[in-house]
């Protein structure tokens, strides 16, 4: 029996499938340690967004082989798909493995215990690649399940090198999606975020879509709440939308990845949509979810963007009025189009960017928040990281926290309804509108 210690970086699809790696050790009996110094085999799930993201996820290895000199580790997940050859050159590593093939993660850790030879296993993408079927009903540290239906992208924008980590849109079967749905709900969690690298996209292949998903989990007993993480608006079609505000369990928050609000800005970076499509788009969506809130990705420093082009961005989010809004620096990476483009912007603008665009997006969080006062919203709650209140998301990922009156009692994985009484700049303060026990 071995004691395995994982590692993850990046994105919720990738801790999904660390998840998943963990059941697969789970069914041979093998120990998942939270503490890397016993451990006899460390599985390090890398991300590759950003060249410092490969940095950090280096750094860690190294840092394992230095205090675990015996132990095996193995290391998967985008870095090594996007970047084959330097990923073969890390001797630190005695398993190399990419994107692909993570259902084989025990058989190679046996295999390399038992041949104590390096194992590395780098397929390249095709064009008639599968869904690879990993599930997870478990998610231990998590209210919420967050459950990946779908990977790959098509879209090749112009910074991102995802695609070449990812290969091409697939979709995960419907019926193993129940299936999944169902032992997560056996297993007590209420709300499922149905997750991909390309959410949007999902069921192309198989001639579904993202309502397909999103029903299928709707209707597993147990299942209270069904919500979508990141989509991308050039696929959120009318029916969709009907077909989704039909479902009383959907929750009410839309992410739609913005990027730029700036038409020539979108048009580099390869964005399939202009700035105005974007915004009917948000008055389409609140015309079916009068209550939704609207969250976001926004660039900054992008190679050419002007001083013009920021300030359009910049009006533009705020004439969407998000009630969250995640900004980021441009970083170059190598391997995409963009690492290559003329006018890469100082970081000492980017910096400055990155500081108006935040503060313009605090300031409409708090206007948000100023929104709910006297509104009764559901609330689910999660673990209590104080001693003075409950927390918990409404359906439009609100923050909400209500006095904690028992410190020996939680009313973590339940929902109820808190009526708001007061607004922070980041949360909600309310009240129980029914008996909590």
């Amino acid at each position: 029996m071995y004691k395995v210690f994982f590692v993850t970086f990046g994105c919720k699809v990738n801790h999904y499938e660390t998840e998943c790696m963990k059941s697969l050790f789970k069914e041979k009996n093998h120990e998942i340690v939270s503490s890397g110094e016993d451990a006899d085999v460390v599985i390090i799930n890398s991300c590759t967004v950003t060249s410092s993201g490969d940095n950090r996820v280096l750094a860690a290895l190294r840092k394992m082989r230095k205090s675990l000199p015996n132990a095996v580790i193995a290391l998967t997940g985008c870095y090594p798909q996007a970047f084959r050859d330097e990923a073969e050159k890390i001797y630190e590593a005695d398993i190399i493995i990419g994107t692909k093939n993570r259902m084989e993660i025990v058989r190679l850790v046996d295999d390399f215990i038992l041949f104590r030879t390096r194992i590395i296993m780098l397929e390249e993408y095709t064009s008639k690649d599968k869904y690879e079927c990993m599930t997870c009903s478990q998610f231990d540290d998590n209210t919420r399940a967050f459950v990946k239906i779908q990977d790959g992208c098509n879209q090749f924008c112009s910074y991102c090198i995802i695609p070449y980590a990812r290969g091409r849109c697939r979709s995960k079967p419907l019926e193993l999606l129940k299936r999944e749905a169902f032992e997560i709900a056996k297993n007590g969690k209420k709300e499922i975020v149905l997750s991909g690298i390309n959410l949007a996209f999902y069921g192309r292949e198989l001639n579904l879509n993202l309502a397909d998903a999103a029903e299928a989990c709707a209707e597993t007993d147990g299942i209270e709440r069904v919500r979508l993480s990141s989509l991308e608006p050039e696929m959120v079609s009318d029916d969709l939308l009907k077909r989704l505000a039909e479902l009383p369990e959907l929750c009410q928050q839309f992410h739609l990845s913005l990027q730029s609000g700036c038409d020539r800005t979108l048009k580099s970076m390869n964005r399939k949509y202009t700035a105005e499509e974007y915004l009917s788009l948000t008055e389409r969506i609140r015309s079916h979810f009068p209550e939704c809130s609207f969250t976001t990705d926004i660039m900054v420093g992008f190679p050419g963007e002007t001083d013009a082009d920021f300030e359009e961005s910049l009006e533009f989010v705020r004439k969407v009025g998000f009630s969250r809004v995640h900004v980021f620096r441009y970083s170059r990476r190598k391997g995409t189009a963009a690492d290559k483009m003329d006018n890469q912007i100082p970081e000492g603008i980017k910096s400055e960017r990155w500081h108006r665009m935040t503060a313009a997006a605090d300031e409409m969080k708090a206007a948000y928040m100023k929104k709910q006062l006297g509104k009764i919203v559901p609330v689910l709650f999660e673990r209590e990281n104080c001693t003075d209140f409950h927390h918990g998301y409404a359906p439009d990922y609100t923050l909400i926290k209500i006095p904690r009156e028992n410190p020996k009692k939680s009313l973590r994985n339940m929902i109820f309804c808190v009526k708001i009484k007061e607004s922070k700049s980041d949360c909600c303060i309310g009240e129980p509108a029914e008996p909590l026990f």
